[in-house]
């Protein structure tokens, strides 16, 4: 077996990406402190076509190099906004016909594994701050949290293993 080169994968361009059809989702990062994990978001949005990332309080945004360095160019592909609060995105989201899902552990959350998303639907996952989790603000006005499985030990998975494995979970049922 042999690894392709970077010219036999057939990636598109930054202005193709941008032009090509989205998944119908919308990432919201709840006051995540890392940059290196919002530059993580970024270049795993970018991977799987996502309408936008949602950068909230005090996420760092982009132009910046800890961004940049897991990034690797995705914020050029990939459209972003920053509110100042969760709050105030969760409101325009909502406004503009998105149903909010939080990715957390909580009482009715619905297992990854049975959620079915409709393909009728735009979806805006809102992933929390690495110590606390999405705040509890938010979780008063989300439409609904979805839970990802876990079977060890620790109490969480980090915020970047879980946009990846909500990303993906969302993208085969919605695309495969």
């Amino acid at each position: 077996m042999r690894k392709l080169k970077l010219d036999e994968l057939n990636r598109v361009g930054v202005q193709e990406f941008k032009e090509q059809e989205k998944l119908p989702v919308v990432v919201v990062l709840d006051n995540v402190r890392s940059m290196h994990n919002v530059g993580s978001v970024f270049r795993t949005a970018d991977g799987f076509a996502i309408e936008k990332v949602v950068l909230c309080g005090i996420t760092a945004q982009p132009p910046h190099r800890e961004i940049e360095k897991t990034a690797l160019g995705a914020t050029d592909s990939v459209d972003w906004i920053h509110f100042a609060d969760t709050l105030t995105a969760i409101g325009s989201l909502k406004a503009h016909g998105y149903e909010i899902i939080a990715i957390e552990q909580a009482e009715n959350s619905t297992m990854l594994n049975v959620f079915k998303p409709d393909v009728n639907k735009k979806y805006a996952l809102i992933f929390g701050n690495e110590v606390n989790g999405v705040s509890d603000e938010a979780m008063k006005k989300i439409d609904s949290c979805i839970e990802i499985p876990q079977f060890g030990t620790k109490h969480s998975f980090n915020i970047v293993i879980s946009a990846g494995i909500v990303l993906w979970d969302f993208f085969a049922k919605l695309r495969l």
